[in-house]
């Protein structure tokens, strides 16, 4: 009878053994992978939360995230984005607001990336083009009152031809954003 009683503690051991493997400190490798890990999650939040913030109600999604799991098993973000409405609006005004909310909310982390940049170049395209509307609509409802002999001057200057040339190329397509961290 004593020989069934060793098998039935036996066999609990035996499980306890399996089902309880044995811990392992991570490497010191492991140690400094996570550690720049956790650094680079923190970096992306932080980065996407002032996108989030500075956006209001131009934002069209919260932030998504790219992961990497580390040593440990605990996914970390690396790199981010938040979705941004960067449709013109419906004059020109309008749109120049939302251009600068626009470039606004791109540049608002404090380390913003390339994309980040590009876009807020985008937006200061935008705002150029709907401050040459602007112009345009203001000078066809007003005439000038500018004297004959002053405008042969400005209108041979080269940097207002650019400029002109610039404003008159038309509109562009709606441009659109992703931003990546």
């Amino acid at each position: 009878m004593s020989s069934v009683a060793a098998t039935a503690s036996a066999v609990p051991a035996a499980i306890v053994a399996r089902a309880a493997p044995a811990r392992t400190e991570p490497t010191p490798q492991a140690l400094a992978r996570i550690d720049k890990l956790k650094a680079r999650d923190a970096e992306v939040r932080q980065h996407e939360q002032a996108h989030l913030a500075a956006a209001g109600g131009l934002a069209l999604s919260g932030a998504s995230y790219t992961y990497q799991r580390g040593p440990n098993g605990v996914n970390y973000a690396i790199g981010g984005e938040v979705q941004i409405d960067t449709s013109p609006g419906g004059t020109p005004q309008e749109t120049i607001s939302r251009a600068r909310a626009i470039a606004a909310a791109a540049l608002a982390p404090a380390d913003p990336s390339g994309a980040d940049r590009a876009v807020a170049a985008q937006a200061g395209q935008m705002e150029q083009q709907a401050r040459a509307e602007l112009a345009a609509e203001r000078s066809t409802q007003t005439p000038s009152a500018a004297a004959p002999d002053s405008a042969a001057p400005d209108s041979a200057d080269p940097r207002r031809l650019a400029l002109q040339r610039a404003y008159d190329s038309g509109p562009r397509a709606a441009p659109s954003l992703t931003v990546f961290a």
